[in-house]
Parts: structure tokens; sequence; C-alpha cells
């Protein structure tokens, strides 16, 4: 270890890293009052676009263009980021007529860019330009630019990009999510396109899905005897058991609670029926819907058990708060 990594921290690093945020806090809003027409006509721009959004740059850049392909992506806007050097070197070819570049650089002079872009319109690819500096040869080439100039770096040298990056992410998410509400992108869309983060398991995942089925499923009829009824509660292990007419139609339900219950009231249980002391028309819900509907009707009424019926009636499973925890729905 050097010595100027053994040195003590000093205490003005957090004077630094507040100087730091609020030199980004106000690059980002100095975004706010230069947001005009070109902003509009660079979303036109996209919807319009039968093919893809490229995202391109080059360093730092790059970095935040891969982002930013990823949130368009994410939410509604087809788009993929390739680096504007491997471009030049085959590359290009993933861009075709009907796709529009989004390209990314601060000074607007980056060679790998503009050796690309000539090539890339030559093909009849619109490109809008992400720049700071707006006599750029970017700037100059770009059907649409939009401006992401800053006053200065949070790099006390005003050399390394930070506040610049910062200004580019930022406009980058306000153009995603302007598409967004341009394309009546909703929640259920998003879900779709992140089927394996927790929202699309929300959104997604139905009661079919996480439903006990056939044998699984407690169930007696409703001319069976207490015991019978704990009995097929025990063998089960879901903590109730459904109570069926001669159709098969769920009219009743008897919980481990109501067992409870029940042996407090009635000391002799010998003779007794399961309809006697079910609790009747019990909460149901269809297999199509939601599993975060289940949990929202087992969360209002305060119960962990919900028995699935068809549209006649007759009951096609059941679940519990443990099936949806296993799911990952809660």
């Amino acid at each position: 270890m050097n010595d100027r990594s053994s040195k003590a921290i000093s205490p003005s690093a957090i004077e630094l890293a507040r100087k730091v945020l609020a030199i980004e806090a106000d690059a980002v809003a100095g975004l706010i009052p230069r947001l005009d027409e070109r902003f509009l006509e660079a979303v036109r721009l996209i919807l319009a676009c039968r093919g893809r959004v490229v995202v391109s740059g080059v360093g730092k850049s790059g970095h935040i263009a891969r982002k930013i392909a990823s949130t368009l992506a994410s939410t509604g806007t087809p788009a993929f980021f390739v680096h504007a050097a491997e471009a030049g070197h085959g590359d290009l070819g993933m861009i075709t007529q009907d796709d529009v570049m989004l390209a990314l650089s601060n000074s607007g002079e980056s060679d790998e860019l503009l050796t690309i872009i000539p090539l890339m319109k030559r093909r009849g690819a619109k490109l809008i330009a992400l720049t700071g500096n707006p006599d750029s040869t970017l700037a100059r080439e770009a059907d649409v630019r939009l401006d992401t100039r800053v006053a200065q770096e949070a790099c006390p040298l005003n050399l390394a990009p930070t506040a610049s990056t910062t200004a580019t992410l930022a406009l980058g998410d306000a153009l995603a999510i302007a598409l967004l509400d341009a394309r009546g992108f909703d929640e259920h869309d998003f879900a779709r396109a992140h089927p394996g983060g927790a929202l699309g398991r929300k959104l997604l995942t139905r009661v079919s899905d996480v439903m006990r089925t056939g044998s699984e499923v407690p169930s007696v009829n409703d001319t069976a005897s207490f015991s019978d009824a704990l009995v097929e509660m025990s063998r089960k292990g879901m903590g109730m058991t459904a109570i069926l007419d001669s159709g098969g139609k769920a009219i009743g339900i008897f919980t481990d609670g109501d067992l409870r219950r029940t042996l407090e009231r009635q000391p002799d249980i010998r003779t007794l029926k399961i309809s006697e002391v079910m609790k009747r028309s019990p909460r149901t819900i269809a297999p199509h819907k939601l599993a975060a509907e289940a949990v929202e009707l087992m969360d209002r009424h305060k119960i962990s058990q919900l028995l699935v019926v068809a549209e006649n009636g007759t009951l096609a499973g059941a679940l519990n708060t443990h099936d949806l925890f296993r799911a990952k729905v809660i």
C-alpha cells in the first residue's frame, strides 16, 4: 500500500461528495428549460420507426448508451446497443434503413461515431444526436439534435465525464418515458417484458398456475360426518376442507379456526354432521383470475385459504397463502 492510499480520509470528502451531487443535480435540472420542439420531433421520429432504435456511443457515453437502449426496450420501444467501434468492423450490418440511430457523444466529435454515421445515413436510417456541443459534426449531421450540454463536470479537474453522463442518461430516460406514454404502454405490458421479475409474477401469474387440483384438494360431501371432514383436513394438509353438494358445487368451507370454535361450543361431536358447522357461501375465486387478486381478496377478508370455482360453481381447486408464497406472488 502506498503512502497516499494509507492516509486517513479527510472530512472534506463529505463536502466534496455533496458538491458532486449538487453539480449533477443542477446538470439535470438545466435540461428542463431546454426541452423544445426538437424533443417532440425525436419522439415522433422514433414512433414512426418501422425498425428499431440503435443506440451507440464510445467510452463513458457507450455505457450510458447501453443503459438507454435497455430502458427503451423494457418500456415498449424495441432498441439495442451497438458499440461504435465494433460497428466499424462489421456490426454496421445490424443497422437497416428502417432504423433510427440514437448517437451519444458529449463532444460530438467521437471518431468512431463520425466514421459510421455517413455509412448509416447512406442506408436511409435516421439519426438523433445527444450531444453537449451544438456546433459539432455529430450535431450538424443529425436529423434531430438533443442538447445535453452542462455547465461543468462534477470532476474537480473538469475532465472525467460525470455531470455530462448523468444529464445524458436523464434525457434518455425522459425520451423513453415520453415514448412509453405515447404508446399507451401499461403495467401489463411492462410485466410481459419482465416475466422473471417480481412485477411479472404478480401481473402474469394466474390462480390456475398456483392452485392445487384433483386429489390434492380437501373436500367432502355435505352429508359427511364431522369426523370424516376432520380426517380429510388432516390428510390434505391445507388447514381446511371444501364442502360440496351432490352436484360438486362448493357450498361451504370448514377451516382449522372453525374447528377450534366448534370444539369450544360442541362438547359431543360424535353425531355431528359437517353441514351443521360449515361456513356457508365461502369466499371463492375463478381460475382465470390473477394470483395477485387472490392475495388482495385474502388480505381484505383476513383469510388464508380460498376455494377456486368454475363458472357453474363446481370446485376447480384451492389455494392458501403457502401456495402464493411458493409462487413468489407474495
